[in-house]
This record gives C-alpha cells, structure tokens and sequence, in this order.
C-alpha cells in the first residue's frame, strides 16, 4: 500500500504561505485505480509531487508522512530516495513535450531509467527498452529508439513517457493529467493500454484528472478534493450514482451533453478560495447554494458514512446534524437561456470557406531549399453562420488548428495559403492595411496552450488591454478599466488577478485570461482552438455559458476547434469531420453525430469516453 498520512504542504510565496495541502490523508492499493480529482488550483498536482518529494525549493511538507508498503520515504536521505522515485513510485507528468529531454534520443532516455532501476546493462538493457516501445505501441520501435522527441506526435510522446515510467518496473504510478492534450482516439488508446499494463503487472494508479468521464470507466475509487483538502472518498460506483457531497453533485450538474442543449449549465458560481487564509468555516460555504450561516463559521471534518466505505467532509452528513443544517436552502434552477437579440440575424452566412488548400513549405541542406511543400490542408470548403457554432473535429494532425490560423490571418509568409475565405463580402487572404486591421478586430482566436500565448512578462491588465488599445483606441481608461474588469469577472477570475503575471495561474487560470482577451473586442467570429481541454468541469461550464450567452446576445460566431464530442454536442449547430487535411463528412451535429455516415465518423464517436452512472 502507498499510504499518505495527514499531511500538510506549505509554499512560501510573495503574497505569504500559501497552505496547499492541509492534512490529506489517502491510501491506494497495488492493482487498484484511485482518481483523486478536483477543480485547478485545489491542490491534486502539489499532491503528486509531495509524495514524490518534488516540491518546489519553496515548499516543504510541514506535517505527516508518506509510506511505500510501510517505509516511510519522508525520513529517507535524497541519495536513497531516488531509488524509491522511479523504481518503486513512478510518475506520467501532464506534458511529455516539457518532461522528456529535447536533446536526448528516446533510448537515451529509457535507457537512463532501466540503468537506474535494474540490473540490465548493454544489449539486454537496449532489449528491455524496445520492448516497452512495443508494448505500448510505438510503431517501429528500433527505429524509434534512435529518434528525438520533436519528431514525434503528442500521442507518441505521451506513449513514451508511459514506457519510461514503467520500464523502471514500479509498484505504483502517479498519473498527473496523462491524457489531457490528446485527441479522443489517442486518449481510448492511452487509457486501454494503462489498464491492460495494471492488470498485467498488479499496478497501483494513482490518477490526477479533471476529465468525469474518464475517471468513470478507469477508477475503482475516487478522492474529490477542495481547497487542499479531501472532502469526499466513495467507490466510483457509489460516487457517480449518488454523489454525497454539495460540490460533487455540482461538479456532475455541470458536464455538457446534447441533453442540456439550449439551457445553462449548472456552473459552479467563484473559483476556489486563496490559501493563504485561515478558514473559519466550510471552505466550499461562499459558493455552495444549500449552506447556512453555521457552515460558514464552523468546520467540518471528513466523517465516515454508516454501512459504507466512504466519507464526506460536510454538515449535512456529520454523525449527528445540526439543526441549523435543516433550514438549508435547496439549490436553485439555473436561470433560462436569454431570447436571441434583435437584429442578430441568425442563420446567415457570415463566413464562407471556399477550397482552402494550406501548404508549408519542406526545406532541407545547408541553405534550406525548398525540396517540395506538405499539404496540411487540402481543398477544405465549410460555412460559419451568424449566431452558430461550426465545431471541427478530428484527431491530432489531421489540420484543424492549420485551417483556424489561416482564417485569423497567423501564417501569412510561412505557407502557401489557396482558395477563398469570404466574410463580410471580403475575402481575408486578400485584405491589406487598414482593411486587415478592421479584419482582426472582427476575427479572433483562443488558442489551445495559453501559457505559450500569454506574454509572460505583462500583467493581466495589460495583457486585456493591448487589444482594445490597438483595435479600439477610441475607447477612454475609465471605459477600458470597467471593460476588463467585467471581463475578469465573467471568466471567473477575481480582480485582484489583474495584477499578476501568468506564470502566477493554474493552467485552467490562464486560459480563462486568454479567452477574456479574445472577448475584449468584441468580435464577430471567434476561432476556439481547443479552449476548455485544459479546464475542470466546473471551469468548462463557465466558460461554455459564457460563450452561449455572448452568442445569444450579440450573434457571436464560434469555429470551434475540439475533440471533446461532449462539448461538440452541447454547444455545436453544425460539425465538420477532417481527416489528413481533408472534411470526411459535414451536416447538423444532431444528425452527423447520432447517424454517422462515415466510418472515421463513427470512429471518433466511438472512442469517447461514456460517464456511468
């Protein structure tokens, strides 16, 4: 058993101790999957890298201990500890493009891990690595040894990491996000391929995820976390069907599908409190819609339920409830969706893609001649209508990002762009001076990774204002302050945000600032790449009613880029299907995703991961 044990992790930041973690306790069982999952910010990730002793150099853990089949790792010296980190708890980070060494051949890198771990050397040690290329499925896995990490797909990166981690031959895996950033096929791929190594070699998971649905069909139990704390445990079966805690049964209100199609979802109203404070009450209480004035000024503690293996940390399930708790108001309705606005003109063509071709150039020697071209995009014709959502989906690769960019004027002198982009009566690849400025004001684009699309050495404030400066410098300070700071309320970020930097947010954090950017000029046609894959549930449906009521209100249009077939269902009027750079199938998301056509199509649909309930 991995077994962690009331403790306590603090960081030492500018705006004082922040207490991220604050007396968890959590257990996992080898061949058993734990899901420990939460909102950005709550504290899962400082949970991965505490019990493997990875803080950062300004946190320490304060309180408790960690034990690994009853050795407690917390009381071992560095020297003994990497033995421990590795061999016998290994780790899948989030992003394999910044955990795996850009410098370094892939076998390099296994091979770093088997020499630290077994007693393999040589041939054998080479033997052992590519077998584990195989076995999670790296095509041509001798030739893949020899190759660097930027030549291959995020999926294949992702698939090494996997095999690095488990070519040390741990007990148990910390899994922090591992499928986040890949496409639903890559992710079916990934997930099936865990639970077949689990179940061959008696594996203990612990897996870190915002994603519901894939916690529902991969763990045997679940850890929902708050704020630094546990707040409930249960069986995965138990804890989708019948949800204890308020927060939980938000979390699971607010996940998009065709049935909530045309209605708000349940959002969860603030984001999750700053830790640097002392909690007099529930730390969840400000948003909860069901406590009363006893939750706010008492805590609760984590009790254990009668007749059952789980526990919930709230008034409403302590030994012996308090009367106040009785008044609780039930939680509320959320309000209707908005009437279109006049004049909106749903329906009509705003945006007409005419047999968009994109090719970049293949340059190769000492000069970098042009040797031949790749065609990214190939011949693609699409319709974005007034008011309406074309969602474009597909695997990774296959062109949807390359046909976003184009559209928002992005490649410009770096490929060869072919074909009509009509909006407004003017065709975008042509525009030049001041009719491409007005252009960018009516085209925007939230992209996928917003930590590389945020300036990292402007605030908030000014990341927000350099749009409107440029594009709307009619408007005064006092108009451009009240706008940013509607802005930053809208996306679920508190005010005082406006004055820090983006490496200061969580990742979801950032993408909330990236879409408030895009909004900020108010445009006619947004290109959303990908912009909740990085969100929690909870993040998601804000963002998501957000996005509805903007179209409601002032007939947005939305490309959005996607391959959450949830997320497509809830918001999308019409889906177009690309494969290697090409639309396989198109038409009214009803109809395309309740009667595919094609087998790609059904493919996709196929590979979603289902909530079970």
């Amino acid at each position: 058993m991995l077994a962690i044990k009331d403790i306590k992790v603090d960081l030492d930041a500018e705006v004082g101790t922040v207490h991220a973690i604050d007396g968890m306790r959590l257990d996992i069982r080898k061949g058993e999957t734990l899901a420990l999952v939460g909102e950005s910010g709550c504290g899962k990730s400082m949970t991965a890298l505490a019990l493997m002793r990875l803080l950062p150099e300004n946190g320490a853990i304060v309180e408790g201990d960690v034990r690994v089949d009853g050795q407690d790792v917390l009381a071992l010296p560095e020297r003994q500890m990497r033995s421990v980190r590795g061999g016998r708890v290994g780790m899948i980070f989030q992003e394999p493009s910044t955990s795996l060494n850009p410098v370094l051949k892939v076998g390099q890198q296994m091979l770093e891990t088997i020499y630290a771990h077994t007693p393999l050397r040589g041939t054998a040690a080479r033997e052992k690595a590519i077998d584990w290329l195989r076995k999670v499925g790296i095509p041509e896995p001798e030739r893949r040894f020899d190759d660097y990490p930027f030549r291959m797909s995020g999926g294949q990166k992702q698939r090494v990491m996997i095999a690095m981690t488990l070519a040390g031959e741990p007990d148990y895996i910390v899994a922090d996000e591992p499928t986040t950033a890949l496409d639903v096929t890559i992710q079916a791929q990934v997930l099936d391929l865990l639970k077949q190594l689990q179940a061959e070699h008696g594996l203990g998971l612990l897996l870190i995820t915002h994603d519901l649905a894939v916690v529902s069909g991969m763990a045997h139990r679940v850890a929902l976390m708050y704020a630094g704390q546990i707040i409930e445990t249960a069986s995965a079966k138990d804890f989708f069907s019948a949800p204890l805690h308020p927060y939980a049964e938000a979390l699971l209100g607010a996940l998009p599908d065709a049935a909530l199609r045309g209605k708000a979802l349940a959002a969860i109203p603030g984001t999750v409190p700053p830790l640097t404070q002392t909690f007099a009450g529930c730390r969840f209480a400000p948003r909860c819609e069901r406590a009363t004035d006893w939750c706010h000024g008492h805590a609760p503690e984590l009790w254990p339920q009668p007749g059952s293996d789980r526990a919930v940390r709230c008034w409403l399930h302590a030994p012996e409830p308090v009367a106040a708790m009785q008044a609780a108001t039930p939680a509320t309705a959320p309000a209707p969706a908005p009437a279109p606005a006049a004049g909106a003109q749903v329906g009509n063509v705003l945006l007409s893609v005419q047999n968009l071709a994109v090719r970049f150039p293949i340059r190769k020697g000492i000069l970098q001649r042009t040797v031949g071209h790749f065609n990214a995009v190939d011949g693609v014709s699409y319709d974005v209508r007034r008011g309406q959502t074309l969602a474009l989906v597909g695997e990774s690769g296959c062109g949807k990002t390359t046909t976003g960019k184009a559209i928002v004027q992005l490649l410009r002198g770096v490929a060869t762009i072919e074909g009509q982009a009509v909006m407004n009566g003017r065709d975008l690849f042509t525009l030049q001076g001041a009719e491409l400025q007005t252009a960018r004001r009516e085209v925007q684009i939230i992209f996928q990774d917003p930590f590389s699309s945020l300036n990292p050495r402007m605030r908030v404030q000014e990341l927000l204002e350099e749009g409107l400066r440029a594009l709307q410098p009619d408007l005064d300070d006092s108009a451009r302050r009240a706008r940013i700071e509607r802005l930053a309320d809208q996306v679920g970020l508190r005010k005082d945000a406006l004055g820090r930097y983006p490496h200061e947010f969580s990742g979801g954090q950032r993408q909330r600032i990236a879409i408030a950017r895009a909004l900020a000029v108010q445009p006619q046609l947004i290109v959303c790449d990908e912009p909740t894959s990085a969100l929690d549930v909870s993040v998601q449906a804000q963002i998501l009613n957000l996005l509805r009521e903007l179209q409601t209100e002032l007939g947005l249009a939305y490309l959005f880029i996607t391959h959450n077939i949830g997320v497509v269902e809830y918001i999308a009027d019409h889906v177009a299907v690309m494969q290697a750079g090409k639309i396989v199938e198109q038409g009214p998301s009803v109809d395309v995703l309740s009667h595919p056509r094609e087998a790609y199509t059904q493919k996709l649909i196929d590979s979603v991961p289902q909530l079970v309930r």
